[in-house]
């Protein structure tokens, strides 16, 4: 099991030290009572409406393993944009505010779900430099999502699991078959209600599902302040006009309308 300091909020300078270490970082409740049972309520729900239409064998992300897709549409998750809990940090990650949310939405793993295979979230070269000497892993984090633990996540019910340092890597990310036992065990264990402040280069995976509770995180994702990339009109203006100005200036680039 991996071992990982969960920080409070306001330990600000040396949650985003670990951030930069590690490629993730570990926030105690980042979410007040009211936004947290708002939030699970609405993951239960969206829940019961994929498992109901995919069925656990066609799920996106393998048998009872299912990624939420974009849901800005449900204002459940809109509440995870403007955290206070969370961006001081991520103003301190970049020493800069101006960065972007780029949506929201998380994944879940189902009872029985098996173990998934180590990946970044961000593979792909867009730099494409002639003289092959710069990549999207030579650059600071680029893309910041936070998850968000709906459940306590532990070995049994099928934490995430992730490579600490491994978001500047240039090495290739072993196959399941060829990852080390402790990769495949490297559990984060953490309670509800706990934010998971993740460069999404760095490697991670689920893990099988043994228990007989559903496993979901929740998420928002912020591109860096200098990072700019095509990003869905997925907020509805309904949504964008309840935020606060703050909420509103991180969403400037996906309101509809």
């Amino acid at each position: 099991m991996l071992k990982v300091e969960i920080l409070k909020p306001g330990d600000v300078e040396r949650a985003a030290a670990v951030f930069h270490r590690d490629g993730f970082v570990c926030v105690a409740n980042p979410l007040s009572q009211e936004q947290f049972a708002l939030n699970r309520s609405g993951a239960e729900r969206v829940m019961a409406e994929q498992e109901a239409e995919f069925g656990r064998e066609s799920m996106n992300r393998g048998y009872a393993r299912h990624s939420f897709g974009s849901q800005l549409h449900n204002w459940e998750w809109c509440i995870l944009i403007d955290l206070p809990a969370i961006l001081p940090i991520i103003d301190t990650i970049w020493g800069n505010d101006d960065y972007t949310c780029t949506g929201a939405g998380g994944d879940y793993s189902l009872p029985s779900a098996k173990i998934q295979h180590l990946h970044s979230d961000r593979n792909d070269d867009l730099f494409n430099d002639p003289d092959g000497r710069v990549t999207l892993r030579d650059v600071p984090a680029p893309f910041i999502v936070i998850n968000f633990t709906m459940v306590d996540f532990t070995v049994e019910n099928g934490a995430i699991r992730f490579i600490p340092g491994t978001h500047r890597s240039h090495a290739p990310i072993p196959s399941l078959e060829e990852e080390p036992e402790w990769m495949r065990t490297n559990h984060l264990c953490a309670p509800a209600n706990t934010a998971i402040i993740r460069d999404v280069r760095c490697w991670h995976g689920g893990t099988a599902n043994h228990s007989d509770m559903k496993r979901p995180m929740t998420s928002v994702g912020y591109h860096a302040p200098w990072f700019r990339a095509v990003e869905e009109k997925t907020l509805p203006r309904e949504h964008y006009d309840r935020l606060s100005p703050k909420g509103r200036q991180l969403c400037r680039h996906i309101v509809a309308g």
